[in-house]
């Protein structure tokens, strides 16, 4: 449990900083208050954790399989620390960047080898990740302008339905972050957790990497709680006024884009079909949600959008995966030569 606190920590901060992105537009717009944005993004951040997180977590293994119960720690621990310090700057940065560069960080000190088809994959999901949400939220402001000129509705009805729908979509994108995210917290503790299959009154298993994606999501939930309102900020005032309609499009354009990389039903289905397979690979719903702002955005011209603000997250996107590469790798130097801990096998 000692070593397992990095990954708490980690969760913690993905909780602080990414997790509260999917009510971030709801909140900035006043239209969910924050302890109920809290209280259903963490209850859904727990049920996708355990229900659906195991597909990402294949990913992050291939691309290295910490196998040392102390390299764990401080893989986990490094990546925390660097998104903390993010967040302590404001800036919503990816936990998924941290933890892969943190990943490569104990690969360069093991002398393990990197799969660059993995990493190429993680990459390219990345890029395309804000681009496909731009996409989304595009498209889907289309099609709410035709529902709601086809179907006009009193100004206070609107008003209900649009916080109404804020709220369905926000439980909906909580899940879909659980079910990408959880692999960035627990993920490299999945090989060495001492954690046994529980037989729940011969109903259905409680696996031992269930059980650590509980801890995880209870832990992102504890984020969510004590220190995401900073970054809720940010997200849903910081980079371009949002009106309560376009708020709804953003939440649900980071929903379905975290749900495509997240679900193995949706890669099987697409496979039957003959169709390619989407990768399962853990993305930013920072990336998402910006990527969907900025979508809303060009699609009015450009006008509104804060570009200073812009550039300052772009930069933490581009640092965020080098620093916890760096502060990893002297971190397992520091761990192994002063403290005698085994970080590898």
């Amino acid at each position: 449990m000692l070593f397992l606190s990095s990954g708490l920590f980690l969760g913690w901060s993905l909780g602080a900083n990414d997790a509260a992105n999917v009510f971030g537009t709801a909140v900035g717009t006043r239209m969910i208050k924050f302890r109920t944005a809290a209280l259903i993004c963490s209850t859904f951040v727990v049920i996708g954790a355990v229900v659906g997180g195991a597909g990402t977590t294949l990913t992050l293994g291939k691309l290295g399989a910490v196998n040392a119960l102390g390299g764990a720690f401080m893989v986990a621990l490094s990546a925390g620390m660097t998104v903390l310090v993010m967040t302590k700057l404001c800036l919503p940065v990816s936990t998924s960047q941290a933890i892969v560069g943190a990943i490569l960080g104990w690969n360069f000190f093991s002398g393990s080898a990197t799969d660059t088809k993995a990493l190429t994959e993680i990459v390219l999901v990345w890029v395309a990740c804000p681009l496909l949400a731009a996409c989304c939220a595009i498209l889907f402001h289309f099609l709410f302008e035709r529902v709601f000129r086809r179907f006009p509705i009193h100004l206070l009805w609107e008003d209900i339905v649009l916080r109404w729908g804020l709220i369905v979509v926000g439980a909906f994108g909580s899940y879909s972050l659980g079910a990408n995210n959880i692999a960035n917290v627990m993920g490299v503790f999945v090989p060495v957790a001492p954690f046994k299959d529980l037989n729940i009154l011969n109903l259905f298993v409680f696996s031992g990497t269930q059980q650590l994606f509980l801890i995880g999501g209870l832990a992102i939930s504890l984020g969510v709680f004590t220190y995401s309102r900073r970054v809720m900020t940010t997200i849903g005032s910081s980079l371009m006024k949002l009106t309560p309609q376009m708020a709804l499009i953003v939440v649900l354009s980071q929903a379905v884009v975290l749900y495509v990389f997240s679900s193995q039903e949706l890669s099987a289905g697409l496979i039957r079909l003959g169709l390619p397979s989407v990768p399962l690979v853990p993305v930013s719903s920072s990336q998402a949600v910006i990527g969907s702002v900025l979508g809303l955005g060009l699609l009015k011209g450009g006008r509104g959008i804060r570009y200073e603000m812009l550039g300052e997250i772009a930069a933490g996107w581009v640092t965020t995966p080098i620093i916890a590469c760096i502060v990893t790798y002297f971190a397992l130097f520091f761990l192994q030569n002063v403290f005698s801990v085994r970080v590898m096998m």
